[in-house]
């Protein structure tokens, strides 16, 4: 395929972007903004844009980025109560910090855990249930994402750099599944990312 070809396929899948993809892409955005001003209506707002995303990804055969965004979804619930939580001098009990060195072994096994998991199972499911399947680029983008998920409901600042690396393994993946306007949200996420890693760096 010609850039020509693939450009032009981009615009018009821009063109045929459905409404409930619009309104997913900018409850999204709005999530990331408020994650940044580190607002409690980060997990509110997300729920909208994660639970469209789980009915989205299991149409486009996107098994691993469906679970991840219904793993969002539960983690944003849990996200919700850990930061409305006080301590009895009414101050948030979990506060921006950087992880330790045991907290980036942690955080690196749990990456691998959840991309061999969800890579078996898409090889597994493709032949049969899955044959839009790509199993490695899902896998990667899903579990970096399980990653920062995990680690944001901690406040620890190094959720912006596996956020980083979902943007931008996102962006391809999308852009291929005929999800253009999805695809041009995961680029501005990783602009956001960026942006969301300098301010969690200045207040840990």
């Amino acid at each position: 395929m010609t850039f020509q070809v693939f450009w032009q396929q981009f615009l018009d899948n821009l063109a045929n972007s459905s409404l409930l993809e619009l309104v997913a892409v900018f409850t999204g955005l709005a999530s990331v903004w408020f994650s940044r001003k580190e607002s409690i209506w980060t997990y509110p707002v997300g729920l909208i844009n994660t639970t469209i995303y789980v009915y989205l990804s299991i149409k486009a055969h996107l098994a691993g980025e469906a679970s991840v965004n219904l793993y969002y979804s539960i983690m944003s619930v849990y996200g919700w109560y850990i930061w409305l939580k006080k301590t009895k001098t009414a101050d948030a009990v979990v506060r921006i910090s950087f992880s330790s060195r045991k907290m980036w072994v942690y955080q690196l096994l749990f990456f691998l855990a959840f991309y061999c998991a969800i890579y078996a199972a898409l090889a597994y499911l493709k032949t049969d249930f899955l044959p839009g399947a790509i199993p490695w680029a899902d896998a990667f983008a899903s579990s970096t994402a399980f990653t920062g998920m995990w680690l944001m409901t901690r406040k620890k600042v190094e959720s912006w750099y596996w956020w980083i690396i979902t943007n931008f393994a996102s962006v391809p993946l999308y852009a291929v599944k005929g999800f253009a306007f999805t695809s041009i949200y995961y680029v501005i996420l990783l602009i956001f990312a960026f942006w969301g890693l300098a301010a969690w760096k200045a207040k840990a």
